[in-house]
């Protein structure tokens, strides 16, 4: 992609966000190519194989990223652009736990300043990889964008879990937002 067309998706981007969260899933420009950026599993953001250092700059990118099926896209009023994304596009650094029990409320924090309250409409669902059983937990912060929490922040939603029945057997899990959200069943704790 032309440097041209990554400065008008820079100063497309710039506009949007100044206005609060783009609303990217209302635009439908046309598909202007493949831009060689890629988004790395751990949240590091490389343009043209070199890490992004500017945060102000991948928070800006951030603002307009959507996925559309499997891929993901920068999306402005008037173009479309693919990148990668190797694993989630944000990494959940941290929460905050409000209440107890079943009044539980848990805010995470991405990598990108975005911020979501765990519950019916930002879901926290683990997946176990089916060689190892190593689980990847996510968040869901925007419309088909989730968020891998970190692990020292697994480790903590781990601490204030809680054995449950969820769909017929006993789960170990985490509650929010009035929801219980299941991370492995209860038998396999050791």
């Amino acid at each position: 992609m032309k440097k041209e067309n990554t400065d008008s998706i820079v100063q497309a981007a710039t506009k949007a966000s100044k206005k609060g969260p783009a609303p990217v899933h209302l635009w439908n420009p046309p598909f202007c190519g493949d831009l060689d950026m890629r988004i790395a599993r751990d949240g590091t953001w490389f343009y043209l194989g070199t890490p992004i250092g500017r945060a102000p700059l991948v928070k800006l990118f951030s603002s307009i990223i959507r996925k559309d099926g499997d891929d993901y896209f920068l999306v402005t009023p008037v173009e479309k652009v693919g990148i990668i994304v190797d694993d989630a596009p944000f990494v959940a650094i941290d929460f905050d736990v409000e209440n107890a029990g079943a009044d539980q409320v848990i805010t995470f924090h991405t990598n990108v300043g975005d911020s979501a309250i765990a519950g019916l409409e930002n879901p926290i669902r683990v997946v176990r990889d089916e060689k190892t059983g190593e689980p990847s937990p996510y968040v869901l912060i925007r419309t088909n964008l989730e968020a891998l929490i970190d692990r020292k922040s697994f480790y903590r939603l781990v601490d204030i879990g809680m054995t449950q029945m969820h769909e017929g057997s006993d789960w170990f899990g985490v509650r929010s937002g009035g929801e219980f959200f299941p991370i492995i069943p209860a038998a396999e704790l050791s």
